[in-house]
């Protein structure tokens, strides 16, 4: 274990710290959570009945807007996403330079768990508050995050960032797990707690705010506290530091060829990644009319194989590489997309989800990975990773966008999930451009 002291209050941070690794690692526990319960299987559920009308349609009328809600809803994550890769850079440019990132952790933090306890609330007469408390949630998750994956490069060092990245998915998946298991019981038999199914799923919101929340204290504890920069920028104009220093950090990345094609291909894949990730559930449901039992337990069993995906690829990449890891899990990707095109039946769709587990963990963890490992030399990790961020968010914006605009025109989520692939296949091939100018 080592250590690097930083000027300005001379506050020591250790690298390779098991406490502090652990208690980094712990807001991916905490966190992951909202991704599981709310975007991939409890929420999507849910949202699909309170969305149904009465005539068997999904049309809904938000705030004047009528569409489909299956649209909406790939829409709303595009929006939701899309105005954080805008406030992002203003946020992480003040965080830079006033050293107050995990402030911000901690206030994004707060702002996604107290909306995911307001969807207890959720109902057919409050359709629009919960689009909205949705959309609240996925900015507080998503905007903790560029800030939680800034402290990876200082807590560990080069050889290390791969497993410790995996460890946190990996951690996180535990978590989120958990949790569902214990929210399970409820959503299944209500009867058995005298309450109704609906209830049931209002009070597994409740319980992912209150998760988030409380076991985010010991991260926002453990890390190591906010600091004064080394030195203090001349800029005042706090509203436009953010974009001057991500023109900085495009400027210094286009100079660094394997940071910069790397990012470029991240863009493309990440995109189709996201889309099937945040999707998939509603697939399950709407596609193929699988029950609410059987979507719930295939995501349960997709949770466990993440589990050693990340560890897998995690340890494939130390042999390997990151670069060749990563194109080995691009390959496997458009297997999926292909794949879920044509599956009919349930057992199918538990092909793909398995399939999807042991490649989202190591997917995700070896992005950050990477794109930590290719950094420049820099105090400013949360430019670099509000930079990461941006890209990660634009890449989400444009999956899902077309994801519903090609439902929009076809009315088919399978030619959707297709048209997915050719991300994957762009990003394949940008990735061995990254591998011709770097060892990582």
């Amino acid at each position: 274990m080592s250590s690097i002291t930083t000027t300005g209050d001379q506050h020591t941070i250790s690298v390779d710290d098991p406490k502090v690794i652990n208690a980094w690692c712990m807001y991916d526990w905490a966190n992951s959570a909202y991704s599981l319960i709310i975007t991939t299987t409890f929420f999507p559920i849910y949202y699909s009945k309170v969305a149904e009308q009465p005539d068997g349609t999904d049309l809904v009328n938000v705030f004047g807007w009528v569409l489909s809600s299956k649209v909406l809803f790939s829409w709303m994550l595009s929006f939701a996403f899309g105005l954080m890769a805008v406030l992002s850079p203003i946020l992480s440019g003040i965080a830079d330079s006033t050293g107050r990132k995990k402030l911000f952790m901690g206030l994004f933090c707060l702002i996604g768990s107290m909306a995911c306890v307001s969807l207890v609330g959720f109902t057919t007469e409050t359709f629009q508050w919960g689009v909205l408390a949705f959309v609240l949630a996925t900015m507080g998750y998503t905007g903790s995050i560029v800030f939680y994956n800034s402290f990876l490069p200082e807590i560990a060092s080069p050889d290390q960032m791969d497993s410790v990245s995996a460890k946190g998915f990996a951690r996180g998946y535990i978590g989120s797990l958990i949790l569902q298991v214990l929210c399970l019981v409820p959503v299944l038999m209500p009867e058995m707690f005298g309450i109704t199914a609906g209830l049931a799923l209002r009070l597994s919101f409740l319980s992912v705010g209150l998760w988030w929340g409380l076991w985010s204290l010991i991260p926002l504890l453990g890390l190591p506290p906010d600091r004064k920069p080394a030195f203090q920028k001349q800029d005042q104009h706090w509203l436009l530091s953010g974009f001057r220093e991500l023109g900085k950090v495009w400027q210094q990345a286009k100079t660094e060829r394997p940071l910069f094609r790397f990012l470029i291909s991240f863009l493309f894949y990440n995109m189709g990644v996201q889309t099937i990730m945040y999707l998939a559930t509603l697939f399950g449901d709407q596609e193929l009319h699988l029950a609410s039992h059987k979507l719930i337990i295939t995501i349960i069993l997709l949770q466990v194989v993440a589990i050693f995906g990340a560890r897998i690829f995690a340890a494939l990449s130390a042999r390997r590489g990151n670069i060749l890891t990563l194109q080995i899990i691009i390959g496997i990707w458009l297997v999926v997309c292909a794949w879920a095109y044509f599956v009919k039946d349930e057992y199918g769709f538990y092909g793909v989800a398995s399939l999807v587990g042991l490649v989202m963990g190591g997917v995700q963890s070896l992005s950050r990975s990477t794109y930590a490992k290719l950094l420049p030399p820099t105090e400013d990790h949360a430019s670099f990773f509000s930079f990461y961020d941006v890209v990660e968010k634009v890449s989400i914006v444009g999956g899902t966008f077309v994801f519903g605009a090609v439902l929009d025109w076809t009315g088919s989520m399978r030619s959707s999930i297709l048209f997915l692939a050719l991300f994957f296949v762009i990003g394949g091939l940008l990735l061995q451009r990254v591998k011709a100018v770097s060892k990582t």
